[in-house]
């Protein structure tokens, strides 16, 4: 069964130079056209190209039937189905795991045979492809050159930039058909239907502990190497995970990006800012088991718990 790169998922470089090379394929036969027709006016360069432009977004005349997402080709919609259908027919001859494409496929066998084709010399993280590797490098470079028209935000890759567009546009084209949640992203999906089918594929190497995610696996190995790869700027504390790491920062910065909707006050976790919402709210989502009593604070209600129900 033939499987080429995986539709619409092409890197920036690759989709330029696919574009550029339609483009010339197009505007050769858009030319030659007009040689032939004598007597007519022939269009100018930039009519030329409106009409060559047309022509590609006319291209895209399949459209989903579930979803309505348009696709270039029927291969390209022939792929995307499976997204709604669960139709998997790439299997792993290891582990029986099964995907939509042979290359998620291929860049699975990897955790199988260990291949290390592109290391990252500052991390040592590694990538099936070298350019993404250097979309990677990118991470460490800080370098953003791609920016939201709508709220600035700046992004290291495009796709990104563009997966972070549909949350101003409220495109969510992926569901879960158990309980008909949608979400952006075809991996958030994928990562949800977990919580359904209670499938763990990652498992530790060290203990016999299972999870449903890679980055979980991969934090919590590090309780077992000891490993803290994230380093404050400021000062020489190490953490296992990034988000920790930025919310130490603040304490030397100052900063409080979460601030309260229904007053002034600022905070620097999203956690508190949620349990100071409930001040304004009067949500008290934690309920003791005994007598049904509500608390605004999963702390006020264990101390309750001890003090009241304990004895």
């Amino acid at each position: 069964m033939r499987d080429p790169e995986p539709c619409g998922m092409h890197t920036e470089e690759q989709t330029e130079l696919i574009e550029e090379n339609e483009e010339n394929e197009e505007l050769n036969e858009e030319e030659e056209k007009h040689h032939v027709k004598t007597g007519e006016k022939p269009l100018s360069h930039s009519q030329t190209k409106q009409k060559d432009l047309k022509k590609r977004r006319d291209k895209k005349s399949l459209t989903c039937t579930q979803c309505g997402k348009s696709l270039t080709n029927k291969y390209c919609l022939e792929i995307h189905m499976r997204i709604h259908t669960g139709e998997k027919p790439y299997t792993c001859d290891q582990c029986e795991k099964s995907f939509t494409q042979s290359s998620s496929l291929k860049r699975h066998m990897i955790i199988h045979t260990e291949e290390k084709l592109h290391e990252c010399d500052q991390c040592g993280k590694t990538f099936l492809r070298a350019l993404n590797l250097k979309s990677h490098l990118k991470v460490h470079s800080k370098e953003k050159p791609h920016s939201c028209s709508l709220c600035g935000k700046r992004f290291s890759q495009l796709q990104n930039l563009k997966e972070h567009q549909k949350i101003h546009t409220g495109v969510r084209e992926y569901m879960c058909f158990e309980c008909e949640k949608t979400f952006i992203r075809a991996e958030h999906l994928k990562q949800h239907q977990r919580i359904h089918t209670g499938e763990k594929p990652y498992k530790c190497s060290h203990c016999d502990k299972r999870f449903s995610r890679s980055g979980n696996l991969k934090t919590h190995e590090m309780i077992h190497t000891g490993e803290k790869p994230y380093k404050c700027s400021h000062c020489d504390k190490r953490f296992s995970r990034s988000g920790n790491l930025k919310t130490h920062e603040m304490i030397h910065t100052g900063g409080k990006p979460y601030k309260c909707s229904f007053c002034d006050k600022r905070f620097r976790l999203l956690g508190h800012l949620k349990r100071h919402e409930r001040i304004h709210t009067g949500e008290k989502p934690y309920h003791c088991t005994v007598c049904w009593k509500s608390f605004t604070d999963s702390s006020n209600l264990l101390v309750y718990n001890k003090k009241i129900h304990s004895q």
